[in-house]
């Protein structure tokens, strides 16, 4: 009786053990089996302040920042527009009262010299000194050769530049086409202004240096500075 009961607890706790063993086996099996499942799956990260891409929308590469191709802006002591305004008022007065010119012929003037020393590089004083040796700013002068206006033009030898009937007696059709011509002869002589200035006279004797005491009288009425141009004019007359 007595061992029936023993060999009964034996084959019960080998029955347990097994069944224990068995469970061991499955749940270790089941483990693995996930592991090998996620090793294989993707990983997601999610970071912080970047947003995943869409998949509808292309990746379309940004330029690179090319900082040589950036203007840094310009600023000025004082507006263009102020210190023009302030410029014109002054050569419209001094024409006023030194050449007896009425105030809009002399406000038409003023405007025509500014602009055409902005368009063509040059210093109004300068074009204001050919001016006053030319034609002492009277618009309707004509010389024994043709020349006409501010800065004589002379039609025959510039054909090309008054075709169309231009009227030289306008300031602004006048003094443009005087400076598109004097800018040229500098051009051509490399910047020497005395050169510049002779082959504009035509070759006059002293024409350089009479330019010069009108700028040198232009510079002091309107607080300018002197052209080295008429310093030397002044030394050494030609």
């Amino acid at each position: 009786m007595q061992n029936k009961q023993t060999n009964r607890g034996s084959e019960s706790r080998a029955a347990r053990a097994a069944r224990l063993v068995g469970l061991t086996l499955g749940a270790l099996a089941l483990s693995f089996t996930s592991a090998m499942q996620a090793a294989e799956a993707p990983v997601i990260t999610d970071v912080p302040g970047v947003a995943a891409p869409s998949i509808e929308t292309p990746d379309v590469a940004m330029p690179a920042f090319d900082a040589a191709s950036m203007t840094p802006p310009v600023v000025a002591s004082q507006p263009a527009g102020t210190a023009r305004a302030s410029a014109l008022v002054e050569i419209a007065t001094i024409l006023s009262g030194q050449f007896r010119l009425a105030r809009g012929e002399s406000n038409a003037i003023a405007n025509a010299v500014l602009d055409a020393a902005n368009r063509f590089a040059m210093s109004p004083v300068l074009l204001l000194g050919v001016i006053a040796t030319e034609s002492g700013f009277n618009r309707r002068a004509v010389s024994s050769a043709g020349a006409k206006g501010l800065m004589q033009v002379l039609p025959s030898a510039h054909p090309q530049l008054v075709s169309g009937g231009k009227d030289l007696s306008d300031p602004v059709v006048n003094v443009t086409i005087g400076s598109s011509i004097l800018r040229g002869y500098l051009d051509d002589a490399g910047g020497d202004m005395n050169s510049a200035l002779s082959r504009y006279s035509g070759g006059g004797k002293g024409y350089a240096r009479r330019v010069a005491l009108h700028m040198q009288q232009f510079s002091e009425r309107l607080h300018a500075q002197p052209d080295p141009f008429v310093k030397v004019s002044l030394v050494e007359p030609r």
